[in-house]
């Protein structure tokens, strides 16, 4: 699939890529069935407090959402994965949790028919402590630091390889894979054999991606400041974009972000060299995202 399937005009086009401004929900329905290899999104989450990017509240997001999530499963690759992003919210005054998230995925899977691959955390350390109500006055909660991440796929076996998205050892691994390993089966009944001791070149990640959104000053901040252009107010961090597209994409495969804000995910899938498309409705968040881009 090329920018040329879609017969609307882009707003502006990279190597990789194209941007597109409008609704997403009418965009989508001009993308080709089973093409697209990787949708990675953070939509605007259901919040208590209505903000500046359109969120709906928690009782209406299922509804808002369930019909791209059939368009969504229409133009995935049978491979193709479905990550999506989603933050937490409290009930309107009361220290107390929403499950819309929880809520969403059920239906995602009972009535979309889509497969939950696996449920990721993103953790960001630098989060600040909100809702200050119940953290920082009256002291009756912790703060709310993790994001759900569900990655959903077509069918159960989806592209992904995590050969790709290797960590760094530990400073204990390095010493072991050095002086060796005595196998033995541990107390908790793990049989820990040779193999153990095999280099693989890096540990496999959990399941907890600790990635802090503590952009400051970006080549796409400066750039906004400098154009005075107010930059998107809810960006995720390219750390969270990077792992996804490397861990369920090869080169040349297509990415989607149909709620594309800032467009980290455009940005990051076109330094990795994966085709990319975006969409966004709000025309000044577009007119940032450029910069992105910018030498």
């Amino acid at each position: 699939m090329t920018k040329e399937t879609i017969n609307f005009a882009p707003y502006y086009t990279q190597k990789n890529g194209v941007a597109y401004c409008g609704d997403s929900f009418e965009l989508i329905k001009l993308i080709d069935e089973n093409s697209i290899n990787l949708i990675l999104t953070s939509p605007p989450f259901a919040l208590t407090r209505k903000k500046e990017y359109g969120n709906e509240s928690a009782e209406k997001y299922i509804e808002w959402f369930l019909p791209f999530a059939y368009e969504f499963k229409r133009i995935l690759a049978n491979n193709g994965s479905f990550v999506i992003d989603l933050g937490g919210a409290y009930l309107p005054g009361n220290p107390v949790r929403s499950i819309y998230q929880y809520e969403l995925l059920v239906r995602l899977c009972k009535e979309v028919g889509f497969f939950l691959a696996q449920e990721f955390y993103h953790y960001n350390p630098a989060r600040l402590p909100t809702p200050a109500e119940w953290v920082t006055i009256k002291r009756i909660r912790v703060k709310d630091s993790v994001n759900v991440v569900w990655w959903l796929s077509k069918t159960p076996n989806p592209k992904a390889d995590n050969r790709k998205v290797l960590k760094p050892y530990s400073q204990s691994m390095k010493k072991l894979l050095t002086n060796g390993y005595q196998a033995k089966i541990r107390p908790s009944g793990h049989d820990i054999s040779q193999k153990f001791q095999k280099d693989n070149q890096g540990a496999i990640p959990a399941n907890v991606l600790e990635i802090a959104n503590t952009e400051s000053n970006s080549a796409y901040l400066r750039r906004c400041k400098a154009a005075e252009i107010k930059p998107h107010p809810a960006r995720f961090p390219q750390g969270f974009a990077e792992f996804f597209i490397k861990f369920l994409t090869d080169e040349g495969d297509l990415v989607l972000d149909p709620f594309a804000g800032s467009n980290t995910t455009g940005f990051v899938a076109e330094t990795l060299e994966r085709r990319w498309i975006s969409f966004e409705i709000n025309e000044d968040y577009l007119i940032g995202s450029r910069y992105r881009f910018s030498q």
